[in-house]
C-alpha cells in the first residue's frame, strides 16, 4: 500500500484469480482498506455482486424462477433456511437473518461461475453469520468448478468458511491453502418434558399439533443455549418407536446439526437406552426435501417410503358417514387425494446399509 496524497492510496496484491483448483477465497480487512476495489478488479465489474432485486412474490417463486422446484428447495435448505413457512413469505417481511440466507440461496442457484460477494455477513448477528457462512461454504463446494471471493470486515467467519486462500488487507498478508478448520459444535442432549417445546421450539414447527401421548422429549443445547428438539413415542408391541416434532432453531440450520441429533437419539433407542430399557428401531417421516435428501445419503438410515399422494378419500367418507348415522353429526365428503410428499426412514445403526425400497 503506497500513500499518494491525503485522499488516495494504491493497493497491489497477487491473488490466484486465474488459477483452477480453488473454490472459495476471502479478502478480509477493515473498512477503507481496499477490499471492494480489489474485488471489482478480480474478474471485472460484471462478476461483482452487491445484492439481488427482490419482488413481492414468495421467495420460493423469486429464486430460480425458470428452474426446477427441487433445486430451489434444496438451495434454501442448504444454507439453513429450512422453514417452509418462510419460503412462502416475500423477501421484504423476512427477518435480517432470513434475508441473509435467502440471498445466499439465490447466489447458489442463480449466481455465475465466478462471483465476488461484498459485505459478506456484515449485517447479521455473529452466530448467524458463522453458521450461515459454514452452510454456504459447504453447499458451494458441492458443485466443482465454481469460484467465489468473499469480501468481509469480520475475521470470525474464517474458520467457518475454511477458505482456499485468504488476503488480509491489514498489512496485505496472503495465506494459501485450507489451513483453517471449522470449529466443532459440541451438544449436550437431555431428556425432558414438553415445557421446552412450548416455550422455545413449537413456534418454529410448520404444524400445530397436540402433544404426543407417552412421548419422551429430547433437547440439544450448545453452551446452555437451545439448538434442537425431537420427541419419540413407542408403537404397539414395543418393538418400534417413531420420532416426530424435530425442530432445529433457525440460527443452527444448514450445517447438519439436526441429522446428527436425531441419529444420536435413534441410536440410544436402538441400544435400549430408554425408559423401557428395550432395544427398538426408530422410524422417522419428513416432508422436508433437504432433510429427506440428507437421510437418503446416510447408510445408517433405511429408506422406507416416498408417497406423493394421500389416501383416495374412500375410507374417510365411509367413516364420516358412519359417524353421522351414529352421532347425528359429520359430513359425507371425506378427505384424501391430496399431495403428501412424505418420505419415511428407519434407523438401522451405524453399520447399516442403505436400502432404496
Amino acid at each position: 500500500m503506497t500513500p499518494q496524497d491525503g485522499a488516495r492510496f494504491q493497493a497491489c496484491a497477487a491473488i490466484p484469480v486465474d488459477e483452477d483448483g480453488w473454490q472459495i477465497g476471502v479478502i478480509v480487512g477493515p473498512s477503507g482498506s481496499g477490499k471492494s476495489s480489489l474485488g471489482k478488479a478480480a474478474w471485472g465489474p460484471e462478476a461483482y455482486h452487491a445484492g439481488f432485486q427482490w419482488g413481492n412474490r414468495p421467495i420460493i417463486d423469486e429464486i430460480g424462477a425458470d428452474g426446477p422446484f427441487d433445486a430451489v428447495a434444496a438451495g434454501l435448505s442448504a444454507v439453513g433456511l429450512g422453514s417452509v413457512p418462510s419460503w412462502l413469505r416475500p423477501y421484504s417481511v423476512l427477518s435480517t437473518g432470513e434475508k441473509f440466507r435467502a440471498d445466499l440461496a439465490r447466489l447458489l442457484i442463480e449466481g455465475p461461475q465466478r462471483v465476488v460477494v461484498d459485505e459478506f455477513t456484515s449485517v447479521v448477528d455473529r452466530r448467524i453469520a458463522q453458521i450461515g457462512a459454514a452452510a454456504f461454504a459447504r453447499a458451494w463446494r458441492r458443485e466443482r468448478g465454481r469460484q467465489v471471493i468473499l469480501l468481509s470486515c469480520h475475521r470470525d467467519i474464517l474458520d467457518w468458511v475454511e477458505p482456499d486462500w485468504i488476503l488480509d488487507t491489514d498489512g496485505f498478508r496472503f495465506e494459501r491453502g485450507r489451513l483453517r478448520r471449522r470449529p466443532e459444535i459440541p451438544l449436550d442432549i437431555f431428556r425432558t418434558n414438553w415445557r421446552a417445546w412450548h416455550q422455545t421450539f413449537e413456534a418454529h414447527h410448520y404444524l400445530k399439533l397436540p402433544e404426543m401421548i407417552a412421548a419422551t422429549n429430547y433437547v440439544a443445547l450448545h453452551q446452555g443455549d437451545p439448538v434442537a428438539h425431537c420427541a419419540v413415542a413407542t408403537c404397539t408391541g414395543l418393538k418400534t418407536a417413531r420420532m416426530c416434532r424435530l425442530v432445529v432453531l433457525p440460527e443452527w440450520q444448514g450445517i447438519g446439526v439436526g441429522v446428527r441429533f436425531i441419529e444420536w437419539v435413534a441410536d440410544q433407542w436402538l441400544r435400549g437406552n430408554n425408559r423401557y430399557q428395550r432395544a427398538m428401531t426408530t422410524t422417522f417421516h419428513t416432508s422436508h426435501p433437504g432433510l429427506a435428501s440428507a437421510l437418503r445419503r446416510r447408510p445408517s438410515w433405511m429408506y422406507l417410503s416416498g408417497r406423493v399422494l394421500g389416501e383416495t378419500g374412500v375410507k374417510s367418507r365411509m367413516s364420516m358417514a358412519l359417524s353421522r348415522v351414529r352421532h347425528g353429526r359429520g359430513t359425507g365428503r371425506g378427505y384424501g387425494g391430496h399431495m403428501r410428499a412424505v418420505q419415511g426412514f428407519r434407523y438401522v445403526g451405524k453399520q447399516g446399509n442403505k436400502n432404496h425400497a
